[in-house]
């Protein structure tokens, strides 16, 4: 089993030592990266991915080991602590560069295969609009099988939280892991995903608004009777 793990900040706090508590219990070859520390790049919004190639982006390059990284992954682990209710503005901007990577335009195949994790913590609240700020991304680059762990730790380091929320913490990412071992190498694509991409394979099939997506499209024969989970 191959995981990799991105971390929404480069400290490790609570939300990196549960992260980290996961990945060790499933056991597999880990790949790990910091953000911004392993890639800090803001999207500038020039569209270039999206209307022409994401190899025009003018961060591609740095991006890229990551996004290998990713591509490669059978498990992927997306950490986050809460920062006024969402995500790091680090984790914001590294998913912000894969808005071509919607099903809406050129989803990749082998995102269709995996299982994620979305993991974040706070102090007081506000873990479940995190966790759906990285879920929502997952979904829509097609990822069929998403978990969401979010903890109020009720401390501002891992070393002061209580021994009670530790033991819960170890309970259930033992019941994560689980779940991802039993299902690695058969996820199943569900019905809101098939639902999903097949009004966009009909918006691709009859706007055509966006000659990228639709070449894009048609290349991989989606506009037609092949789909990116058989």
């Amino acid at each position: 089993m191959k995981i990799t793990v991105i971390n929404g900040q480069s400290h490790k706090g609570s939300t990196y030592h549960i992260g980290k508590m996961l990945a060790d219990k499933l056991g597999g070859e880990v790949t790990e990266y910091f953000l911004p520390k392993d890639f800090g790049d803001m999207c500038i919004g020039c569209t270039a991915c999206i209307l022409k190639s994401e190899q025009l982006c003018p961060h591609y390059q740095r991006l890229e080991k990551l996004t290998n990284a990713i591509d490669e992954a059978d498990v992927l682990i997306f950490t986050s602590p809460v920062y006024v209710y969402h995500v790091t503005g680090a984790m914001k901007s590294f998913l912000d560069h894969y808005g071509y990577r919607w099903m809406v335009h050129r989803p990749e195949k082998k995102m269709f295969s995996k299982q994620a994790v979305c993991i974040s913590t706070a102090a007081g609240s506000g873990t479940k609009s995190t966790n759906k700020d990285i879920a929502d991304s997952l979904f829509f680059w097609g990822v069929p099988k998403i978990y969401k762990y979010g903890v109020n730790v009720r401390a501002m380091s891992y070393s002061r939280i209580s021994d009670k929320t530790k033991a819960e913490i170890d309970k259930k990412t033992t019941d994560i892991a689980n779940k991802i071992k039993a299902k690695n190498g058969r996820v199943k694509v569900g019905i809101k995903t098939k639902a999903f991409f097949e009004i966009m394979r009909m918006i691709q099939h009859k706007s055509g608004w966006n000659e990228a997506d639709t070449d894009y499209w048609h290349n991989k024969g989606w506009d037609g009777k092949k789909r990116p989970w058989k």
